[in-house]
């Protein structure tokens, strides 16, 4: 669970896009019951089976990721959500028990709202209720996404794709918090494989490392790596839900 000393937001919106995507009489049903925490990488926000209470949005460079346990024990991760989203409860009315291990990967602030709350706002909002449908229906398709690239894409190609994604969605200094064991995770493999690909990209000046992180030196080149799944989930955002998908400047309502 997040961590404690909670506080009420202020008046100012949160650093996360799918709120400030929201018309301000849509974002005034849920300013009031909207909190703001902190949380530190690896802290766990749902469990496979428990009832899911609270809406949680990321903030800034917080990043959360889904992950599905297999039978051999090791945990494949399928899709993260940062501050172009939220975790837990967008389309249900609450108390339904979650599939996947929900986990924060960057830590963070974030906004949270309990899902009662937002059930009751979107009774009173078509066009709220319009929001998070097309939310739910951009998740969707990077699960879809990310299914078919781990179907046909090579582990470099994977690789690349990943740290970009990461990459959009941390301050856009070039440096994401990730280690070659998270990495590992991310692409379901082994972290000697991991590390055997970052050795390559070093070797070829696309990427340095350092304790815990991971520093992009020639993005063009880590894009003309990777595949196009990344695009195509950020090409559908801008169709389904315009200014979410992380930018250099968040859609304001």
């Amino acid at each position: 669970m997040l961590s404690q000393g909670v506080t009420t937001l202020a008046r100012e919106r949160p650093d996360n896009n799918l709120l400030r995507r929201l018309s301000p009489a849509d974002y005034a049903l849920i300013a009031p019951y909207l909190t703001e925490d902190h949380a530190a990488p690896n802290e766990l926000l749902y469990s496979p089976g428990d009832d899911v209470q609270i809406v949680h949005f990321p903030c800034g460079p917080a990043l959360t990721s889904y992950l599905v346990a297999n039978e051999d024990g090791r945990d494949v991760e399928t899709i993260l959500v940062g501050r172009e989203g939220a975790v837990g409860g967008i389309v249900s009315e609450g108390y339904l028990p979650a599939y996947t291990r929900i986990v924060v990967k960057f830590g963070g602030p974030f906004a949270r709202l309990p899902v009662a709350r937002l059930a009751a706002a979107k009774l009173q909002s078509k066009t709220l209720r319009n929001v998070f449908a097309r939310y739910a229906d951009c998740m969707l398709a990077q699960m879809f996404q990310s299914t078919a690239c781990n179907a046909i894409h090579s582990i470099e190609q994977r690789t690349a794709k990943w740290i970009i994604s990461a990459m959009e969605r941390t301050d856009g200094n070039g440096t994401v918090p990730l280690t070659h064991e998270q990495l590992a995770t991310l692409l379901g493999v082994g972290r000697s494989y991991a590390s055997r690909v970052i050795q390559t990209f070093k070797a070829e000046g696309i990427l340095d490392t350092r304790r815990g992180a991971i520093m992009v030196r020639a993005a063009d080149a880590l894009k003309h790596r990777s595949c196009l799944c990344n695009e195509a989930v950020k090409g559908h955002f801008e169709e389904v839900l315009r200014g979410v998908y992380p930018t250099d400047q968040a859609a304001v309502g």
